[in-house]
């Protein structure tokens, strides 16, 4: 009967394609298939995000060697014209790098965020800034909020340390 009538035949056709498509988005909206792709979506950016920081890591480190070549073969030679201060604030970028790199590989092994990690991170990152910190140039304000800081993630990491140590008894 379909054949009698070529526009419903040729309807019929066409409707196909999108039955199979509807039907898939159908699977895929369904709450395990969706989580799935969503966890292999979180794993494929995760690893996106680890080479992109080794690309990081590996220009931060030649650009250290760079600076410190050209630090040590300047004049007056073996000497750094610059403070040490600020080469210690590249080693403390390096390394800051490296943590954030470890926080991306914990979540690809674990599927989970360790706020341990991501405190140590943290800091890092503030005693990068307390050590590079211009004290003519920062305010009475500017240093109660990096002890605030501090001392908050420092409390922090020991609550965590604390509890996971419970934990693990």
């Amino acid at each position: 009967m379909l054949s009698s009538c070529p526009a419903v035949e040729y309807r019929y056709k066409t409707m196909v394609p999108f039955r199979k498509v509807s039907k898939q988005i159908t699977t895929v909206c369904k709450d395990q298939s969706f989580l799935n792709l969503i966890e292999n979506m979180e794993g494929i950016i995760s690893k996106i995000l680890s080479i992109a920081m080794l690309v990081v890591i590996i220009v931060a480190i030649a650009d250290l060697g760079n600076f410190l070549i050209r630090e040590l073969l300047s004049e007056p030679y073996g000497f750094f014209s610059t403070t040490l201060i600020e080469i210690f604030g590249l080693f403390l970028n390096i390394l800051i790098a490296l943590e954030i790199l470890a926080n991306i590989a914990a979540y690809l092994k674990k599927h989970s965020i360790q706020v341990e990690l991501v405190i140590i991170t943290s800091l890092i990152a503030v005693a990068r800034k307390l050590i590079i910190l211009d004290l003519a140039k920062t305010t009475g304000v500017q240093l109660m909020g990096l002890a605030i800081a501090i001392i908050s993630l420092s409390i922090s990491y020991w609550l965590i340390r604390h509890t996971n140590a419970r934990q693990a008894r």
